[in-house]
Order: C-alpha cells, then sequence, then structure tokens
C-alpha cells in the first residue's frame, strides 16, 4: 500500500470528521466504468437530526488513477476543496457531513443541513472565485425522510463480514485497482486440533484450493493455522460469495476462517478518457 496516499486519508478524515461517537465504514460498488468509493456514517442510520435538507458538493479532477480513484495530488485538491466548502456550511447552518462519494475523477460530499438560506448562492461565490479550473457539482433539494442516505450511502449489508471485506476491497481501490482481473487469492483457518486440519485439507483439495503452509500459533486459542490460495475474482459480489462459503464450511468442522488477502492489481492500458 502506498503510505502517502493513506496518510492523507487520515488527515482528511481527522479534519473532516471531528465529532464525537461517528461510525464511519468503507465498502465499494461495481459499475461499469470503475469502482465507486463510498464512506458513510453508519451512526445516522438509527439517530439523525431533524435536519430535512440534503446537500451535496462535488468536484471533478484531471488527478486520477487509473481505475478512476483520485491520485495522491487529486486528493489533495479535493481536500482543500472540501474544507471551504464545510467551513462555508458550518458558518451558515447546523449540519452534519454523513457520506462522501468518489467515482470516475470526481468526489463528492454529502450534507444534510438545517437551514438553506444563503445556502447556494455562498458556495456558488466560494466555487466561482477559487475552484473554476475544474468541473464543480452542488446540488440542494428537500429530503425530510433520508431518502438518499438510506438509498445511496447506507450500504445494503451491514455485517461485520460485509464491512472486513469491503476494508480489503477499499484498500486495493485507493491504489488503483478495478477489481476486474481475477488473481491468486490467500485464505486463513485455525483449528483446535490437527486432526481436524488434516481433514479440512482433504475437503478444500477437492475444490482446487492449493495448500500453501501449515503453522502453529501457540497464543491462539485455535492454534492450528492453515494457509491456502486459489485463483478467483474480487469483486465484491464475488469475494463475499467466496468467503461466506469458507466460513460455513469452516464452521462444519468447528474451525475458525480469518480472512483472507490478494495483491494489487493495476492496469497497464492507458485510462480513456470520458
Amino acid at each position: 500500500m502506498k503510505k502517502g496516499l493513506f496518510l492523507i486519508i487520515l488527515i482528511f478524515f481527522n479534519s473532516q470528521i471531528n465529532s464525537q461517537e461517528d461510525e464511519w465504514e468503507s465498502y465499494i460498488v461495481e459499475k461499469d466504468k470503475g469502482p465507486i468509493a463510498i464512506s458513510v456514517n453508519m451512526k445516522y442510520e438509527y439517530a439523525r437530526p431533524n435536519y430535512k435538507n440534503l446537500l451535496i458538493v462535488g468536484k471533478h479532477t484531471t488527478k486520477c488513477l487509473k481505475n478512476g480513484y483520485p491520485s495522491e495530488k487529486g486528493l489533495e485538491k479535493m481536500y482543500t476543496f472540501s474544507d471551504s466548502i464545510a467551513t462555508i456550511v458550518d458558518r451558515l447552518t447546523k449540519n452534519r457531513l454523513v457520506g462522501i462519494l468518489t467515482y470516475q475523477c470526481s468526489g463528492f460530499d454529502i450534507f444534510y443541513v438545517k437551514d438553506t438560506t444563503d445556502l447556494r448562492k455562498t458556495i456558488l461565490t466560494q466555487i466561482n472565485k477559487n475552484f473554476n479550473d475544474s468541473k464543480t457539482y452542488l446540488e440542494i433539494e428537500g429530503d425530510k425522510k433520508w431518502k438518499y442516505y438510506h438509498e445511496s450511502l447506507y450500504p445494503s449489508d451491514d455485517s461485520q463480514e460485509f464491512l472486513m471485506n469491503h476494508e480489503l476491497l477499499t484498500g486495493l481501490v485507493y491504489n488503483g485497482d478495478k477489481l476486474t482481473q481475477p488473481r491468486k487469492i490467500t485464505h486463513w483457518f485455525y483449528f483446535l486440533r490437527d486432526k481436524k486440519r488434516q481433514k479440512f485439507i482433504d475437503k478444500i483439495r477437492t475444490l482446487d484450493f492449493t495448500i500453501d503452509s501449515l503453522n502453529y500459533k501457540k497464543k491462539r486459542r485455535y492454534p492450528y493455522e492453515l494457509q491456502v490460495s486459489r485463483k478467483d475474482s474480487v469483486n465484491p459480489t464475488s469475494i463475499l460469495k467466496l468467503t461466506k462459503s469458507l466460513t460455513n464450511f469452516a464452521n462444519l468442522l468447528y474451525s475458525e476462517y480469518d480472512g483472507w488477502s490478494a495483491p494489487l492489481v493495476i492496469d497497464t492500458l492507458p485510462k480513456k478518457s470520458d
């Protein structure tokens, strides 16, 4: 992973998302042109303020990776834009930043705001004065039931398994992976007894998995480790289906499935311009 990119992401979250008890999660949605990276504050699923207006503000950048996610320089420009807009919104009205979307070299901040008086005019003035070098996006509309939050931001699956899978997928996308190319995926399992591990090995070999290593981890509750691998797709739908199957398979033999890893794959062909 690129340390600099994640450092910028951490700085952004520290500056933009600083209210107490926030529950931010990130996940990926498949689209024809590339992945959408979505970050959402999950806490508003069950407890939300009485802010009835939706505000979406976005900016395009020419500095992006081949999968459409902004490069380090692109992120820096987007965060400068986001900080500027957030300052205006904070000054004019009570608000909540509830989500962030990134798709095809564009980033969007999603707020719910209490009052819209002078909001559009002030934001447009700021954009025209300081951010007229690329395409921008501004939408303000009533949404008293938070329909956009529930239908476009909050994930359809909020299970721990889903979120853990998408933590890994998000890391790949942040570094330029389109998630379209199959690759070797490594999986880890842990067993209470070696006999159970050997039985599991016999069964998983029939599914074309390669046995990569066997280890003993003394400090673990289930100390007998098994590492296996197979070439599979890493698109979100496929990887969730695979990990659910492996989890169920492991449970049948009273073992623990402990997740997966996969190498970063970046297309060598140049990104097509829209």
